[in-house]
């Protein structure tokens, strides 16, 4: 009682003792301008100002003072005042340019506000901190969330049939980013099972600001091993805003169009109190993809284990839209009390018809299988909130939300189960595929034994029987699957803040949040087989493809390009989408003898959880010096976890119900420490703790069979998993140029404990050889790396040179982490690195600026970095990532203060992404080719 009663006093005192305070905002001639460096002349007190363009002073002293604003490449602006006690209203100060030259960059220049915006929001934050405006994700040819995060530096993104949808900071595994709306977790819905969002279902026209915190403040969620990325929504703005934009374009593989268009509007009511803001964006795009999949016979021993077993032609052929709106509202009481709401609703659809071809080496036939389906991902919800000056002292912040993000597959129609449904024909060959090595099975050229084998990118059949060819008679419908896929996450958040100013060196800042998650989670392989498949007698023959309703097989002509067409033999006239649809209906089963094959790990393929989170944090701004600011404090975050599932013995077919529970706490302390060497620099070093959370399926005891692989798979859960911890250290320098530029550099550490990793094993069940994947801890790891960056403009070069500028950004990163292995008998330690972690990461973007017209030429690289640690074979049979190289072009010309003309051009050097095993690149897993998609459109302003 007494502590209470102590606390009571002290905010008390802080409420209601009142001297001087100052609020304004700062602008230019285009609108208000957010990070300004706001300073009190003869004193150690600062402040700058919000994403709005506001700041605020409180706890002064009455009388005479002075302020002195900056901001990069404008003039420095002092401001007399005469303070009176309580509230000081400056209402909008207006900057003016550097110089004429430099004036005629900011108003003509597509990129120079943009920039300024964010190098000034970057010198002026808290964190180690990253940051990209609105203005420029709209300059790059990037059209969802995870595209426009690729340009910052330490970020690499995961493309997915060629387009960006996950991102990750300092290469670390993507789980390891927290990914954050308005501040706060947003909840996710992977296909990969993961926590962090997919963020291909964001159109890039949502975001007014990025904001990448390398080294997070006890403020911010502390589940961000790598670094947290906080896409801040659009806002109302401060005067009327209503804009349009529309362009046109063409997919190079699929060789149809694209179409994107987005509307804008924005306004202020009731004399300025009431904001609202509304956006909206749909993009609309036919794609194509051709990938080489290739599986080894890795259960087998010795080098057979390096032997072919199949290899697989695939084409994806489909549409995709994504489209979203972003409303908001503010109501402003006077300038110490606002609150706000604010909606999204973003959706993704995937329409994707695919067709794979096999050669089925161990088995001595091929296989035809063709699936059509249509992928749905959505985020929808709202968030209230409020900011209240409550005196000159204590300032008092709060929020709740509620948002759901869906993953499902809705197709086939007309039938008991929804999802994704596949077709497969396999025909057996007369004769056998040649060019075998000397133990009879198929190898690439440099692991056969006698040297007999492939090229990987040129693996042929080499028949023995002329007539072995693909063909649509011999062709037989050997099985149909449905797989129903459902993810869901529900988060409720409601949080509370306070802001406490002791005096004019001293902030304390302090919070709690709640968080209440509700998972449900669905893979589920549904099997039907033909009565003769199972060895009924007097069954019905099998289904011929030939026999059936067929269509054309999508620009046949155009078949793996990129490396001569190799697998046009596995061409095959596919069956039409209504008769896929067809087959799932009771008259094809009853007239085929088509009988479900339940798996016997099928009860649990669905969990449910629920995970509760209390969050409180505590922390301290103290300005040291005028030069030196220390902020320091901690977080504790308590995580409560049931999970439901079921648990089935495989060997004796039972099922039982699960249910698991998980609790810990994770206790984070945080310190920072910022040093401005002159006004344009600054020095930052920082110790943060941070964690990750296990992924939720992996986390779940269920259990998935997938039989449509040459090689069967199971993959399992491990309630047993541990969080994973770092503890992270961080020392960064930044110079800021006059003329809008910057260069920044550093060097970070990690200590990690408990990192999760997707193990790889072979087991025998029923006589039937699986690839057992499941999640393990490991013990110890460690990170280590730098990064280097340089924003430069070249605009005191004579005549047309002064247009030209360069971005250019590299990270390097080592990390290193213990794997036990066990070989004859004893546990041998291996080191490898982290997975999903890349070595090497850069962007590179030349533009040039200059009397309306602005190009950008932008390359991202991310390295090679292992996907899968394979603790029963060893390195051997890791699979990677291979090197990525990107290169894309955009450019605009402005033809009035109002009307702006562009084209965005993606992949021109027609990057694949691959995956391969051990460490040679061409022993490729997987290889995927996008081909060239542009477009070109316009937007107008018209407020």
């Amino acid at each position: 009682m007494r502590l209470k009663f102590l606390l009571l006093l002290l905010i008390t005192h802080f409420a209601f003792s009142q001297k001087a305070s100052i609020e304004g905002k700062v602008a230019d001639a285009a609108g208000y301008l957010p990070g300004v460096s706001i300073l009190l002349k003869n004193s150690s007190r600062g402040t700058a100002t919000d994403l709005n363009g506001a700041f605020r002073f409180e706890n002064l002293a009455t009388g005479k003072s002075t302020i002195v604003i900056t901001y990069i490449g404008y003039a420095i602006k002092e401001v007399e005042l005469e303070l009176k006690e309580g509230k000081n209203d400056l209402n909008t100060i207006t900057l003016t340019e550097l110089d004429q030259t430099l004036q005629e960059v900011v108003v003509k220049a597509a990129m120079a506000p943009s920039q300024m915006k964010a190098m000034s929001i970057k010198r002026n934050a808290l964190a180690i901190m990253e940051v990209i405006a609105a203005d420029a994700i709209g300059k790059l040819p990037d059209r969802n969330a995870a595209e426009a995060v690729q340009r910052m530096q330490g970020v690499s993104v995961a493309r997915y049939h060629g387009e960006a949808d996950q991102a990750t900071v300092r290469g670390t595994p993507f789980s390891w980013t927290s990914t954050l709306f308005n501040g706060t977790r947003m909840p996710s819905a992977s296909v990969y099972g993961n926590r962090n969002s997919i963020l291909d279902a964001v159109p890039s026209e949502m975001i007014q600001y990025v904001q990448l915190s390398k080294a997070i403040t006890p403020d911010m969620e502390g589940d961000a091993i790598g670094g947290s990325i906080n896409f801040v929504m659009r806002t109302a703005p401060e005067n009327r805003t209503f804009s349009i934009s529309g362009a046109g374009g063409y997919n190079q593989r699929s060789e149809n169009g694209t179409y994107n268009a987005s509307l804008v509007y924005g306004d202020r009511f009731f004399k300025n109190k009431l904001g609202v803001i509304v956006a909206s964006s749909i993009w609309d795009r036919n794609w194509a993809t051709d990938e080489l999949a290739i599986a080894y016979n890795t259960q087998l021993t010795g080098n057979q284990r390096n032997s072919i077993n199949s290899v697989n032609a695939k084409r994806y052929f489909g549409k995709r839209r994504t489209y979203g709106v972003n409303a908001g509202l503010e109501y402003n009481f006077n300038s110490s009390n606002k609150i706000y709401a604010r909606t999204l609703l973003d959706k993704f659809d995937d329409i994707r018809p695919v067709y794979e071809s096999y050669y089925e080496f161990n088995a001595n036939r091929y296989r035809f299988s063709y699936r059509y389906s249509q992928y749905e991902t959505s985020i929808k919800g709202f968030e209230i909130g409020g900011n209240h000056q409550v005196s000159s002292k204590l300032k008092i912040d709060w929020k709740a939300s509620d948002y759901i993000m869906k993953f499902a597959i809705n197709t086939p129609p007309n039938f008991k189960n929804n999802g994704l449904p596949i077709a497969q024909f396999n025909q057996s060959l007369v004769g056998k595929f040649g060019n075998l090595s000397s133990d009879g099975r198929k190898y690439l050229s440099f692991d056969s034994p006698n040297g007999v084998g492939d090229d990987p990118l040129n693996i042929q059949p080499a028949l023995t029987n002329a007539t072995d060819i693909l063909d649509p008679n011999k062709l037989l419908l050997q099985q149909l699957i449905v797989y129903e896929l459902d993810q869901q996450e529900h988060d409720k958040v409601g949080q509370l803040d306070f802001t406490i100013n002791a005096n004019d060196k001293l902030t304390f800042k302090a919070g709690g949040k709640y968080r209440t998650k509700e998972r449900f989670g669905e893979a589920t392989p549904n099997v039907y087989l033909p009565a003769l498949a199972l060895r009924v007698p007097n069954a019905p023959p099998f289904v011929k493809l030939s026999e059936l309703a067929t269509e054309q097989y999508p620009l046949g002509n155009n078949f793996f390009p990129e490396i001569g067409k190799p697998f046009d033999n596995l061409i095959s006239t596919p069956i039409s989408k209504q008769q896929l649809f067809d087959f799932f209906t009771n008259d094809f089963f009853t007239k085929n003898g088509i009988t479900e094959v339940a798996q016997a790990t099928n009860p649990t393929t669905k969990h449910e959880g629920t995970e509760n989170v209390a969050a409180g944090y505590a922390m301290a701004i103290f300005d040291a010096t005028p030069k030196l600011k220390l902020i320091g404090g901690f977080r504790d975050e308590y995580t409560n976890l049931t999970m439901k599932g079921k648990s089935v013995d495989i060997k004796n077919k039972t099922v039982k119900d699960v249910v698991t529970e998980n609790k810990y706490n994770a206790f984070l302390p945080m310190f920072h420490l910022k040093y401005a060497i002159t006004p344009k620099s600054n020095i930052r070093a920082a110790f943060t703790k941070t964690f990750v959370r296990a992924n939720f399926t992996d986390l779940n005891v269920s259990e998935s069979v997938d039989l449509s692989k040459a090689i069967p798979t199971i993959t399992k859960g491990n309630p047993a998993l541990k969080p994973t911890f770092s503890n992270n250290f961080d020392l960064m320098g930044e110079y800021f140029f006059d003329n809008i530029g910057l260069i920044s550099g550093g060097v970070f550490h990690k200590e990690i404990s408990n990192v999760i990793f997707s193990d790889i094993a072979n087991e025998s069940i029923d006589g039937i050889n699986y690839l057992v994947t499941q999640p393990k801890n490991l013990k110890n790891s460690s990170l280590t790396g730098f990064e280097i960056g340089i924003t430069r403009r070249f605009n005191k070069l004579p005549g047309f040179l002064s247009g030209f500028g360069v971005e250019v950004n590299y990270s390097f990163v080592n990390s290193s982490v213990e794997v036990p292995r066990l070989i004859d008998g004893k546990i041998v330690i291996e080191k490898s690195g982290l997975p999903n972690q890349s070595k090497n990461m850069g962007n590179a973007i030349l533009f040039y600026e200059k009397n309306g017209l602005s190009l950008r030429l932008a390359s991202n690289f991310r390295g090679k970095s292992v996907e899968t640690i394979n603790q029963q074979l060893g390195p051997e049979f890791y699979v990677w990532s291979d090197d990525n190289l990107t290169l894309d072009f955009s450019g605009s010309y402005t033809i009035s203060k109002k009307i702006r003309t562009f084209v965005e051009l993606n992949n021109l050097t027609n990057s694949y992404v691959g995956l391969y095993m051990g460490n040679n690149k061409n022993r490729i897993t997987s290889r995927e080719w996008y081909s060239i998609r542009g477009q070109a459109g316009f937007k107008v302003d018209i407020f």
